[in-house]
């Protein structure tokens, strides 16, 4: 199983409100039900660990290779941000169904190019 996830210009830091262009790409060696690619972001640090999906764009049956072009609007909130009890980052995710399989590209959201510290 190959999957890869790309944004169209290699960024990784986007604005609030900026839309997110890519690519995912994978090659299956056999049938999966779906792939999903997801804007998401989740927490690290003390305490519990919290995820949010903001977006997933499904496709059903796909061909056991192929690629799906992707565009995806950043919310306005929340900012990616560093603490020093807790983390909040961003990614985008491909996914196969119902493998669980994943390919992840860590992305910055906010008004700057560095996350926002809160120490």
């Amino acid at each position: 199983m190959m999957l890869t996830l790309d944004t169209s210009d290699g960024r990784t830091w986007f604005k609030p409100g900026e839309l997110i262009e890519g690519r995912a790409t994978w090659h299956f060696e056999e049938e999966v039900e779906a792939i999903e690619v997801r804007l998401f972001w989740y927490t690290s640090g003390k305490g519990s660990q919290d995820v949010g999906i903001v977006r997933v764009l499904r496709t059903e049956r796909p061909d056991t290779s192929g690629f799906r072009e992707f565009s995806i609007r950043v919310p306005e909130a929340p900012y990616s941000f560093s603490g020093k009890l807790i983390t909040l980052a961003w990614g985008i995710e491909l996914v196969a169904v119902p493998s669980g399989e994943t390919e992840r590209l860590d992305i910055l959201i906010g008004p700057r190019p560095v996350e926002v510290d809160i120490t």
